[in-house]
């Protein structure tokens, strides 16, 4: 059987709920909005940054971001491991957090690119299981507020990556890229002043005995099926990644070359201010979504995990479709494409991440097994290395193919991660329903 949790790792004494939550979820939720807006400040700058100013080619540029990309998804995989097994959450918050800000200043000197790149992705590997990983510790099991903390949470993610674009991409363009990368340190600065001053509201650690490694949970044929379903999820996932993933990357090329950004004779729209455009759709539908869902769960009506996932998906196709549909356009009239076109795709594309993104990380912690949630949550993360490096090498097939083919190619990517997704549902609906049941079993105990 699997060894329940320490008592001392259950959630802070119930008090006065901020937002209708744990006043823990709004630290959590705060520490990942100023991460975030360090991590997605610096991407915005990213390609830009290495193909107008340090002259890297094209396809170059794109794998070095891809490999960036997914190193940052790689590396929480043993930082989840180091988390649950000696350093514990919080210390390893503290400690990537910290090395991410010294990554991101860094940024501001030439010489130091490469190294700087690889001192960030260290620091998320530590950072990013450990905070998301806190959150199902502050709900009692039962609590029906739990299913949608995850989206809540989710909102500070893209508040930061929202706020990133708008502040560290203006003073990347206006004042000079290394301005932006000095804004992006300052702001991982903030989330470690805001984790640790409210440090009293999260969940404790378990008890520890020194250095030594905590207690393992015994390996048995409902932990290998739980990890096996939750492996096969995410191997989907890499699919889909390769294709939402291009938005840093040739989407970010296509907002340079493709789009008419002109609003006025005199003003034309930043190209790294379309970046912000996802998050502000997530954290303006997500309280929608979420009222719906609800209403719906209320009334008996729950759609499957997986089948939000594949819906979600396939939106996605669909919104990179609309996008090969303007560029053949644009390209057979020798014109660039209207700002407003790339405007709606973000807003279609975002609103199809809502349905897998936050939905997937919300499978993976209920479903984990019990002392191994960080590493649970590492191994969704891990998805995002393969898709990016899927989507690096997409990304070098920008230059030799027609826009308007590549787009049709990344939709076919897309949906194929829907049929898959969906596919898996109708296979493994039980075994979800089934291990989600037992995993809420060992959390009661």
């Amino acid at each position: 059987m699997i060894a329940a949790p320490a008592p001392a790792a259950g959630p802070p004494p119930r008090g006065r709920d901020w937002f209708g939550h744990p006043p823990g979820l709004s630290i959590l939720f705060l520490t990942e909005m100023w991460e975030m807006f360090s991590f997605f400040g610096m991407r915005a700058l990213l390609v830009y940054y290495m193909t107008l100013r340090l002259d890297i080619r094209q396809d170059h540029a794109s794998l070095i971001y891809g490999a960036y990309a997914a190193f940052v998804y790689f590396t929480p995989v043993f930082g989840g491991m180091a988390a649950d097994r000696w350093l514990g959450k919080r210390r390893a918050v503290l400690l990537g957090g910290a090395t991410m800000a010294l990554g991101h200043f860094m940024m501001a000197s030439e010489p130091l690119f490469y190294p700087a790149l690889a001192t960030i992705a260290l620091g998320n590997g530590l950072f990013l299981p450990s905070l998301a990983s806190q959150i199902e510790g502050l709900y009692r099991h039962g609590d029906p507020r739990s299913k949608s903390a995850y989206s809540v949470y989710y909102v500070g993610v893209n508040l930061g990556a929202f706020l990133a674009p708008l502040v560290c991409g203006t003073l990347g363009e206006a004042l000079g890229w290394h301005w932006g990368f000095a804004a992006a340190g300052i702001g991982m600065l903030a989330s470690l002043v805001i984790y640790v001053a409210g440090g009293r509201h999260l969940p404790p650690e378990p008890a520890r005995a020194g250095a030594a490694p905590a207690p393992r949970p015994p390996v048995d044929r409902a932990v290998l099926g739980r990890f096996a379903f939750l492996l096969g999820v995410a191997a989907i996932v890499v699919v889909f990644r390769g294709a939402y993933e291009q938005v840093g990357n040739t989407i970010a090329l296509w907002a340079e070359e493709g789009v008419d950004r002109h609003v006025t004779a005199g003003w034309s729209i930043p190209m790294t201010w379309f970046q912000a455009l996802d998050s502000l759709v997530v954290f303006t539908a997500t309280p929608l979504l979420v009222a719906r869902w609800t209403r719906l769960a209320r009334r008996g009506v729950e759609t499957p995990w997986l089948h939000k996932m594949a819906f979600g998906a396939a939106v996605v196709g669909l919104s990179y479709l609309l996008l090969a549909g303007v560029s053949a356009w644009s390209e057979a009239h020798g014109a660039r494409a209207n700002w407003a076109w790339l405007v709606g795709w973000f807003v279609l594309m975002t609103l199809g991440e809502l349905y897998i993104l936050p939905v997937g990380l919300g499978l993976f912690g209920r479903m984990a097994p019990a002392g191994l949630r960080a590493t649970s949550i590492a191994a969704w993360f891990f998805a995002g290395f393969f898709g990016n490096l899927l989507a690096g090498a997409l990304g070098t097939l920008w230059r030799p193919l027609p826009h308007a083919w590549f787009f049709a190619l990344v939709g076919g990517v897309a949906g194929l991660a829907a049929a898959l997704l969906y596919m898996l549902g109708l296979r493994m609906g039980r075994v979800e329903g089934r291990e989600e049941a037992a995993a809420a079993a060992v959390l009661s105990r």
